[in-house]
């Protein structure tokens, strides 16, 4: 088969806008050359879900990459850009730093209603450092918290078509990280500490990144969203979700982009490090996948060796040209093995866990040349990327014809041919209404940050719901 010239160039000759260079696209892959037109056998992700999550650790499923396995990739991957498109960033907001909507309304605000989860716990935390890029703080006092930022969310698949498309429950913990750069990265290059999560059997040994872990565990007393720490809100939910669908096949898949995918690490490796995924003989261990974009390195080569020990499977998707990956650790970390029992013993010795699959923006013929830093780091971005991606060295062609623009969300990204705005993702008059005597305000939201953060069936008792407990057989 000839090689042929780059679809999207030859398209720009003969459309205009996004959707027209879709649509010529869709007709040159139709035009192309197949090489057999016999059917192959129609695979379903219910066969092959253990591999999807990694028991195999991928093992070809990445050089050429399987349709199947990228297309779950970008569905968690847009759990991880939920809680972006959740949060409140608007400084002038009195909310600022809480989620926009309700909590069993957060799917359909972000235009996920259709993926056939439920959102069980919201995830807030608190830190003791300075976190600019992570921590949102309005420009007048908010009411709804003085500690506290929204940082994700648990959810769990109630649809059962969606059950019986996966082939078991799964149960989804999405973590918020960062929309701005590496100003974070400046705060939280500290040492490695003890994670210290198992106290009866400990492993004093296994490091993390001081400020991560901190993120992770820091609380603040006086505020009744941070009163628990992110680790007891994850270990707290989870056991009542594990009890509540005991007896079921369930999987546990903790995603995050950027700092968040930090914290997917920690707590992937706190929950199998206190033993929530084992059973109470210990002869079944439910599987614990991550998917992490875009994130940087977490632990030493102790904690690397304790999570591969405890069977965790990590799949990390980076762009090459991001720099968040390759910190901390930027002159030692895991590519140093001939000096390995030497450079391990450093406090500032980082190791990057699991598999990886390296992505290039220059690769694809929709991003326009940049220096922007937060372009090459940017998670919609990351999706693009991977909805490309068919292996190493191959041509980058849309798979799943995912919306090149949702690229300039919130960003600058896309090439101006193609006539999508930059930063266009906003609130419709950036959050204002219309109040009965026609001045503009914004809305109140206190009673859905105070329901949403309520126990689950304390809040159902509240608007008076039926309730069923299922947490006991």
């Amino acid at each position: 088969m000839k090689q042929r010239v780059s679809p999207v160039r030859s398209a720009v000759t003969r459309a205009e806008s996004l959707p027209g260079i879709l649509e010529e696209l869709d007709i040159e892959e139709k035009e192309e050359p197949k090489i057999s037109n016999a059917p192959k056998p129609k695979r379903k992700v219910a066969d092959i879900w253990m591999e999807i999550q990694g028991a195999n650790n991928w093992e070809g499923l990445l050089d050429p990459m399987d349709d199947m396995l990228r297309n779950e990739i970008i569905r968690y991957g847009e759990f991880a850009q939920a809680c972006y498109d959740g949060f409140d960033f608007d400084p002038f907001s009195k909310y600022c730093g809480s989620c926009k909507y309700h909590r069993r309304e957060l799917f359909q605000g972000v235009g996920m209603s259709d993926y056939g989860y439920e959102v069980t716990k919201y995830l807030y935390a608190t830190s003791n450092i300075n976190l600019p890029g992570l921590f949102q703080k309005p420009r007048v006092q908010k009411l709804w918290s003085s500690h506290a930022n929204w940082m994700g969310f648990i959810a769990v698949a109630t649809d059962e078509e969606e059950i019986k498309r996966l082939g078991r429950r799964d149960i989804v913990i999405a973590w918020r990280g960062t929309v701005t750069f590496l100003e974070w990265i400046v705060d939280l290059m500290d040492y490695l500490r003890p994670a210290e999560f198992n106290h009866v059997h400990p492993h004093p040994g296994v490091k993390v990144e001081s400020g991560f872990l901190n993120l992770y565990t820091a609380r603040e007393r006086d505020c009744r969203f941070c009163k628990s720490n992110a680790r007891d809100q994850v270990v707290s939910e989870l056991r009542r979700l594990l009890q509540q669908y005991r007896g079921e096949e369930l999987s546990v898949t903790i995603t995050g982009h950027s700092l968040g995918s930090a914290l997917a690490m920690l707590s992937a490796y706190d929950i199998a490090e206190v033993g929530l995924n084992r059973s109470e003989s210990d002869e079944y261990s439910m599987p614990i996948t991550v998917f992490s974009f875009a994130g940087p390195r977490v632990g030493n080569a102790a904690f690397k060796d304790r999570c591969e020990e405890l069977g965790l499977k990590f799949l990390r998707v980076v762009n090459v040209h991001d720099g968040v990956p390759k910190v901390p650790g930027i002159l030692f970390n895991e590519k140093f093995q001939t000096m390995k029992q030497w450079v391990d013993k450093l406090p500032w010795s980082y190791c990057h866990v699991g598999v990886e699959i390296a992505l290039d923006h220059t690769h694809s013929p929709f991003l326009k040349p940049t220096n922007d830093l937060c372009c090459f780091h940017n998670l919609e971005a990351h999706l693009h990327l991977l909805d490309g991606y068919h292996g190493r060295g191959q041509r980058f062609h849309l798979s799943s014809r995912r919306d090149p623009a949702l690229v300039n969300k919130s960003c600058d990204f896309l090439k101006e041919e193609y006539l999508v705005p930059p930063f266009w993702k906003q609130d419709a008059n950036k959050g204002m209404i219309q109040n009965s005597e026609g001045r503009w305000v914004q809305p109140e939201r206190i009673r859905i940050i105070e329901e949403s953060h309520m126990d689950h069936h304390e809040t159902d008792r509240k608007i008076g719901l039926d309730v069923v407990d299922n947490c006991h057989p």
